[in-house]
């Protein structure tokens, strides 16, 4: 057998068959998606996000989040009530309006998606960021929402990353700017051949031997503490397992995978965890120990232990900001037709997001120009 390959029984086991109807449905939620997120973006980014963030980056990010809340929904709605997957949570139950760094195993290509579930539930989807891979943001259209919602990019190159990430980081320490940040310090999603090279890495450097996660980086970890230690609640190290198989992105769309998803949640106060950054290290590659132990209890027993109940998420609301998402869609849809101006606006708000994204370009506050300006001449006086 070939390592790194699925099995041909795992490619044929899925949880429901791939049937027309699927995919017809599947086609239709995928126009929808990429629609609403081309017309939000090309509509509301220049204006949010560059014009308002001139005058104030929390009034920015706040009106950024609910346009970003509201589209961000279709995701939760598409899993939980057209594709009826099964979402258990376990461990602590944990509150609403935390500012807070999330550590999760990257069991494959779509587990960022799920914590948007939980994010709904405590009020925080419009808020939540992600540290990813800095090729993602090439993607058409989402490369620019990443950009647009501070997403922070890597290139896998410490050297190359650390200031970036920490001049990234600096602005998210305001206290008044909600923030939920996911790291995922594995780096990569979880495969076979992956989980043997770093259990051969584990053996040579006296590290703990993992089977069912791989070994974490902790250099992005401890970045990330050491510059918002002071303005976090907690971190919250989730851990997420799929019931039948591991699914991809396609899987979500067209609904046949996964039937279940199990999200386990421990909430940890900051001063739990070490300030020195070896100490720290330490902390997290015992985290990801717990996590591997985690994960082989559910394989034995089918779900995690201390499971409990979250609120459903209510159809009514989804449906209607389902609806509300879709007619601005097609308000906006219209007027690109009848109006040129409406087109040149949007031409021109392509080159505004392609460039911003390409130079990973933010605008900072015309206040923070004009402060040190009036403190000089003032000093002068």
């Amino acid at each position: 057998m070939e390592v790194g390959k699925p099995l041909k029984t795992e490619i044929e086991l899925k949880h429901r068959p791939l049937t027309p109807f699927r995919i017809l449905r599947g086609l239709i939620c995928l126009t929808v998606i990429l629609s609403t997120a081309f017309m939000f973006l090309v509509f509301f980014a220049p204006l949010v996000a560059g014009l308002l963030r001139v005058c104030s980056i929390h009034y920015s990010r706040k009106v950024a989040a609910f346009f970003f809340g509201l589209w961000l929904a279709l995701w939760p709605f598409l899993f939980e009530k057209i594709n009826k997957t099964n979402l258990f949570f376990s461990g602590e139950n944990v509150p609403a309006g935390e500012r807070v760094l999330l550590i999760a195993n990257h069991r494959t290509e779509v587990d960022w998606m799920y914590l948007w579930d939980l994010a709904l539930r405590k009020g925080r989807l419009g808020y939540i960021k992600y540290i990813l891979k800095n090729s993602l943001m090439k993607l058409p259209i989402f490369g620019w929402a990443f950009n647009v919602f501070e997403f922070i990019p890597l290139e896998r190159k410490w050297e190359t990353d650390e200031p970036i990430m920490h001049q990234m980081l600096l602005t998210f320490t305001s206290h008044q700017d909600p923030l939920w940040l996911a790291l995922f310090p594995e780096g990569t999603d979880f495969t076979e051949q992956k989980c043997t090279s770093s259990q051969n890495f584990a053996a040579e450097n006296g590290l703990p031997v993992l089977k069912n996660v791989l070994l974490p980086k902790t250099k992005g970890f401890c970045a990330c503490l050491d510059t918002l230690r002071s303005s976090l609640d907690a971190v919250y190290d989730v851990t997420i397992a799929y019931k039948n198989s591991c699914p991809d992105l396609m899987d979500n769309v067209f609904g046949v995978d996964p039937s279940e998803v199990h999200i386990n949640i421990r909430r940890i106060p900051l001063k739990q965890i070490p300030v020195p950054e070896e100490e720290a290290s330490a902390w997290l590659m015992d985290a990801f120990r717990r996590k591997d132990q985690l994960l082989t209890y559910f394989n034995t027993k089918g779900h995690f232990p201390n499971q409990r109940t979250e609120a459903e998420l209510s159809t009514a609301k989804c449906l209607i900001n389902c609806t509300l998402v879709i007619a601005l869609t097609g308000i906006f849809t219209y007027f690109a037709f009848v109006s040129m101006w409406v087109r040149v606006y949007i031409a021109l708000s392509c080159v505004y997001l392609s460039s911003v994204t390409y130079f990973n370009f933010r605008p900072l506050p015309l206040l923070d120009f004009i402060k040190p300006r009036l403190c000089r001449d003032n000093f002068k006086k």
